[in-house]
């Protein structure tokens, strides 16, 4: 199995729901070049209020993947995100894993409201899950996915 993972997680805080705040927020991406086509491999981003979202990112030529499940299937790959815990709003009803076929690649979405738990202050997260099954071009995940899986939920 030779998946290609990346993980793009994008963190916030209340000052940073409306406004200018909100557009510079949104502008940050939910993907990137990959840092090389040798799979398997998982490739981490990071970015958040408090570096003015600049990507920060690390890379690991190797599986298992936190908070993914991934397994062949019959000569495909087989792909469930895993929800944390911990976020809200809470989803009790997710989508059904996915299969890839070699050369597919999926996008997946989902964000959280954490509370703080000294200060009871809220911090959101949006998480995107980029997945080929397959080497593929480091550009890949810049382009349109086969598939997409959208769990994005209204935070308050």
């Amino acid at each position: 199995m030779e998946p290609v993972v990346q993980w793009v997680r994008t963190s916030w805080t209340k000052q940073f729901r409306g406004g200018t705040a909100a557009a510079k927020r949104n502008a940050a991406p939910v993907a990137f070049r990959l840092p090389t086509e040798t799979a398997p491999l998982v490739h981490e981003v990071l970015q958040g209020e408090s570096d003015e979202f600049r990507p920060h990112s690390t890379t690991q030529l190797a599986l298992p993947v936190d908070g993914v499940q991934l397994r062949q299937v019959d000569g495909r790959l087989r792909v469930q995100l895993d929800a944390s815990s911990r976020g809200m709003p809470r989803r009790h009803r997710r989508p059904p894993v996915l299969l890839l076929k070699p050369g597919e690649w999926l996008r997946w979405q989902i964000n959280y409201r954490f509370v703080g738990c000294c200060t009871g202050d809220w911090s959101y997260r949006l998480d995107t899950l980029n997945v080929a099954h397959g080497q593929v071009p480091v550009d890949t995940f810049l382009g349109e996915p086969t598939y997409v899986m959208d769990e994005r939920g209204y935070l308050r």
